[in-house]
C-alpha cells in the first residue's frame, strides 16, 4: 500500500493531505510544500506523518530561580530531602517491613501540617482507624492531616484533584491498581502504571507525593527498576532490628545531593532525630579492646565517627568462615588476600568476622585501613589507643592512598574528644589542633610501626 504524503504551510505549520497553491489557515500563496514523514514504519506502530506542536527551546546560560523548598522541622528529614520538600517532586522511600517507615512518614506529615502545607495521608495497607491509633500514640492526633484508605488510583487521584493538597502520602505504591491494567496489585504492570499515573499528577499538578516502597529480602525496592527512574528522590530507612538507631539515606535526589543519611532513635514516642551520630554511635564503646578501631568516615556531607569490630579465633572447620555485618564481603576479602600477599600475614585456619556497631552500613573505600587495623589488632589480640581514630583506602601493591575531606574527618574526631589519627601520606597537608596525625606511605610500614611485624 502506497504510503500518504503530508503538506505543511511554511508560514503557519498547518498540515494538509494534498498539496494546494493558497493555504487555508493563513491565506498566504505558494507556501505549501511537501514535508518527510517523522518516522517510517507500520502505520500503527510509527509517528508516520502527523506532526506534534514544536517545544520551546532554550540555552544552558539561561538563569532560573531554584525551586522553593518547605522545611518541615525535622532537621534530619530536611537534610536528605536536600534542604527542604520541592514543590511537584515526587519521592520513592523503601525500607525492611516493620523497620519505621509508616511512622516516619506520619511525623513528617503532621510537622509539614503543622507548618500549613495541606496534607493527605492515602494508606492501602491499614484503615484510617490504625493510623489514628498509631497518631495518638505519637501525640499527633490534633495535627491537621486528611486520611484515606484506598487502593484504586482512579479514586484517589480524582479526589487529589478536588482537594489540591500541597503533599500526599501513598503508603504504599504495592498496593495501588489501574483500572486499566489486568493484573494483580504488586505485579509488575501495576507498580509501573501507579508510579507513572502518580508522578505525572505531581508534574502537572505542582503536588508533592511520596510513595512507600517495599523491598526484596535483597533490599531492593520490590517492581520493576524504572520506577526508580520516574520519580526524582530515592530515599532508603535501613536498620537493625535489635538496634534502635535508624538510617535514612538518599540513594537518588535530583534537588541535593546523593548519599546524604539522616539518624534517628527508635522510642516510645516514635522517631526521634539524632543531631550527633558519631557522639551516638561511640557512646556505647568501652575501654580499649583488641579489635576494636574508630573510622572517621564520611556520610554524604556529613562526618561521622563508627567502630569498625573485629574478631579472629582458630576455625574447627575446613573451610574458615568470613562473617560481614554493615560492610562489604568482597572487600573484606580483598583486604585479607593483601595482608597475606604483601605483609606475610596469614588467615588461613582462622575465623574472621567483621561487625559495624550500632548497626551502620559502610561503603566507604576509606574504612580499608581502618578495618586492616581492626583485623590485625584481633588477630595479634592487641589493642590499639583509644582516642585514636583510622582511615585511608588500601590499593592491591599494599600502598595506601589518601581519602577526601580528610580536614571535616579530622575536624570530627576532635569533637568527639579524639587526640590522634592515622591516615595515608599524600594528599594536602592537613593541622588540626588536639588531633596529632600520623601519616603511614604502605600497609606494610603500618603493620611495623603499630604491631611489630611486617
Amino acid at each position: 500500500m502506497a504510503k500518504s504524503k503530508s503538506f505543511s504551510c511554511s508560514a503557519c505549520k498547518a498540515s494538509f493531505s494534498k498539496w494546494s497553491g493558497r493555504c487555508e489557515g493563513c491565506g498566504e500563496w505558494n507556501s505549501i510544500s511537501q514535508t518527510a514523514a517523522l518516522s517510517t514504519g507500520p502505520g500503527k506502530k510509527s509517528l508516520g506523518n502527523t506532526r506534534g506542536t514544536a517545544i520551546e527551546l532554550s540555552d544552558l546560560a539561561t538563569k532560573e530561580t531554584p525551586p522553593p523548598r518547605t522545611l518541615c522541622g525535622v532537621g534530619e528529614l530536611d537534610r536528605v530531602l536536600g534542604g527542604g520538600l520541592v514543590a511537584g517532586s515526587a519521592i520513592l522511600v523503601g525500607g525492611d517491613p516493620g523497620i519505621g517507615k509508616s511512622t516516619l512518614l506520619l511525623q513528617a506529615a503532621a510537622q509539614f501540617a503543622h507548618s500549613g502545607v495541606k496534607t493527605i495521608y492515602v494508606s492501602g495497607e491499614e484503615a484510617t482507624a490504625q493510623v489514628r491509633m498509631r497518631a495518638q500514640r505519637l501525640g499527633l492526633a490534633q495535627a491537621p492531616v486528611k486520611l484515606a484508605a484506598e487502593t484504586n488510583l482512579r479514586d484517589i487521584l480524582t479526589t487529589l484533584e478536588a482537594e489540591k493538597p500541597q503533599l500526599v502520602i501513598i503508603d504504599s505504591i504495592q498496593t495501588m491498581w489501574v483500572d486499566t491494567v489486568d493484573s494483580a496489585p504488586g505485579s509488575v504492570s501495576q507498580v509501573r502504571s501507579a508510579a507513572h499515573e502518580l508522578t505525572s499528577f505531581a508534574k502537572r499538578n505542582n503536588v508533592s507525593i511520596v510513595m512507600v516502597g517495599h523491598v526484596t529480602k535483597d533490599g531492593q525496592i520490590a517492581g520493576p527498576r524504572v520506577v526508580e527512574h520516574m520519580v526524582d528522590t530515592v530515599l532508603y530507612f535501613e536498620g537493625e532490628r535489635g538496634h534502635q538507631f535508624r538510617i535514612l539515606r538518599a540513594v537518588k535526589n535530583r534537588f541535593g545531593p546523593a548519599d546524604e543519611i539522616g539518624v534517628f532513635e527508635m522510642t516510645g514516642r516514635g522517631l526521634a532525630e539524632v543531631t550527633n551520630p558519631s557522639a551516638l554511635f561511640l557512646s556505647e564503646r568501652g575501654e580499649p579492646s583488641p579489635g576494636s578501631v574508630v573510622f572517621a568516615g564520611i556520610e554524604g556531607t556529613r562526618p561521622v565517627l563508627v567502630e569498625m569490630q573485629a574478631l579472629v579465633a582458630p576455625s574447627p572447620h575446613s573451610q574458615p568462615r568470613r562473617t560481614v555485618v554493615g560492610w562489604d564481603g568482597g572487600r573484606l576479602a580483598m583486604i585479607l588476600a593483601v595482608l597475606e600477599a604483601r605483609c606475610g600475614i596469614p588467615f588461613a585456619g582462622l575465623d574472621v568476622y567483621l561487625n559495624v556497631a550500632g548497626g551502620m552500613k559502610i561503603s566507604e573505600p576509606a574504612a580499608d585501613l581502618a578495618v586492616a587495623a581492626a583485623l590485625l589488632s584481633a588477630r595479634e589480640d592487641t589493642a590499639l589507643p583509644a582516642d585514636t581514630a583510622i582511615f585511608g583506602e588500601i590499593s592491591l601493591s599494599g600502598a595506601l592512598r589518601p581519602a577526601p575531606q580528610t580536614e571535616n574527618r579530622l575536624k570530627e574526631a576532635q569533637k568527639l574528644g579524639f587526640t590522634a589519627a592515622i591516615a595515608p601520606s599524600g594528599g594536602k597537608s592537613v593541622s588540626i589542633k588536639g588531633i596529632g596525625l600520623r601519616r603511614v606511605t604502605d600497609l606494610t610500614g603500618f603493620v611495623g610501626d603499630f604491631f611489630g611485624a611486617g
